[in-house]
């Protein structure tokens, strides 16, 4: 139970900071439905996806009510459609993406994600069969995020998955160019990727995972800026100190709104992510508490310092306030979801490379960053294979989150709307990757990774 005085420091919390719960994401498990007829897999998912979370969105806006918190969005994540679909006699599956699409808008969620594939040390055919299904899947519907992994620590790089994702990229964003290129936005790849992360693009609902589980994510950036704006002029160890403590306080929140989620539903509860989430809103934004921090822009010389600071001492705090804290957990640098991220980027106090240094601390990697719409595909293969080896090497949780903007380039801007917000096209290295890329084959795990 929460004491008065802790009820209305979160009433504050949400009135002034920007506090909310981001999302209440339902995992379910779609490995009951194999079947070797598309038309039939389709049928048993639909059912099962609004039998499970019907009464998802109903639930979160009660708790909304009940606890005055916000619960920004609703979402579903489903077992990797490669793997869940792999018995279906098809060479497609788009209409299995078009079938979640319905069922997302049937129970009203925001968005549901596992239009997925792992093929992080090789494809199989239903592997292939997705990732073909990618860029017309994500044309066609409105609600399905997509996501590959392709490499882990102990497994190493698929190169020839980098390549052809790299490829997949500039075919999504040619099919919704009409749209400001949004399908790329709703991609991901990955390095490590968990398998029960609540946040969108890359929410998956892994094999090991339960029948059915609710996993929450809860976001207060602007509740740390505003508590290391009250010990603004004092040393590290008082600001590691403040960011702990308010982690700890927020994801106290999480943890009831979790618990009673899993109560009124009747599924268990999975995890908290206590990730830093950041939205175009201003006050609710890593960048802003950056500056908080003593530094004039994010991007400055220390600003990865900053960051790895930040990320370590959110997740020491708020593990203390949850039973099982898993996802991401840490902080966020979605460029375009930020408006301090974007500023800083239109000033060019940020540049890509400089993004790439602080992916190495943070809780994902290169994340919702518009480029040019003339990036070829390898350069953008590149960027991929840096961002993985990035994750390999250093054992943690690293992806991309790249829109080509087709007819646009750097000093534009392009606008996505919501939480998505909107981003300047940022500079790309000129200087081609191609025959690097074109080598094709597995990059082998690094030499650390054997720890039996």
């Amino acid at each position: 139970m929460l004491s008065r005085m802790e009820i209305q420091e979160t009433n504050r919390m949400i009135a002034e900071s920007n506090l909310d719960v981001r999302t209440i994401t339902m995992g379910i498990s779609l490995m009951d439905c194999a079947d070797s007829d598309i038309d039939k897999f389709n049928e048993k998912i639909y059912k099962k996806i609004t039998t499970y979370a019907k009464d998802l969105v109903k639930v979160g806006e009660e708790l909304e009510k009940q606890f005055g918190v916000p619960i920004v969005n609703k979402r579903i994540s489903v077992t990797p459609i490669a793997i869940a679909a792999a018995g279906c006699n098809t060479d497609s599956y788009v209409s299995v993406a078009k079938t979640l699409d319905r069922a997302a808008k049937e129970v009203g969620v925001n968005f549901i994600g596992g239009f997925s594939a792992l093929v992080h040390k090789g494809f199989t055919k239903a592997d292939k069969i997705l990732i073909e299904s990618i860029p017309e899947a994500l044309d066609v519907t409105e609600r399905v995020c997509s996501s590959v992994n392709i490499g882990t620590s102990r497994n190493g790089l698929n190169m020839d998955a980098v390549k052809r994702l790299g490829e997949i990229i500039v075919e999504t964003a040619e099919r919704t160019k009409d749209r400001d290129c949004i399908g790329c936005a709703k991609f991901v790849v990955f390095c490590n990727a968990v398998e029960d992360n609540p946040f969108m693009a890359g929410a998956f609902h892994g094999v090991g995972e339960a029948d059915c589980v609710i996993n929450v994510g809860v976001s207060g950036p602007g509740v740390v800026k505003k508590a290391l704006e009250e010990v603004k002029n004092t040393d590290f160890e008082t600001l590691c100190e403040t960011v702990k403590k308010t982690a700890f306080k927020i994801t106290r929140v999480g943890q009831i709104v979790a618990q009673e989620a899993s109560k009124r539903l009747n599924v268990p509860f999975g995890i908290i992510d206590l990730s830093l989430a950041p939205t175009p809103a201003i006050g609710d934004s890593i960048a802003e508490i950056f500056q908080v921090m003593g530094l004039e822009q994010a991007g400055a010389p220390g600003t990865t310092a900053a960051l790895a600071i930040l990320n370590d001492n959110v997740k020491k705090g708020g593990v203390m306030a949850s039973s099982y804290v898993g996802g991401l957990s840490g902080a966020f640098i979605p460029v375009s979801e930020d408006h301090g991220m974007i500023e800083a980027a239109e000033m060019g106090a940020l540049t890509l490379e400089k993004l790439e240094a602080m992916t190495c601390v943070c809780s994902v990697g290169l994340d919702m960053i518009a480029i040019p719409g003339d990036t070829s595909a390898s350069t953008i293969s590149g960027i991929i294979a840096d961002e993985a080896a990035i994750g390999m090497v250093n054992n943690k949780t690293t992806a991309v989150r790249l829109i080509p903007v087709i007819g646009k380039g750097v000093g534009e801007s392009v606008t996505f709307g919501g939480l998505l917000g909107y981003a300047p096209i940022m500079p790309v290295n000129k200087y081609s990757c191609e025959a690097f890329i074109n080598r094709g084959g597995r990059i082998p795990a690094p030499i650390h990774s054997f720890k039996n």
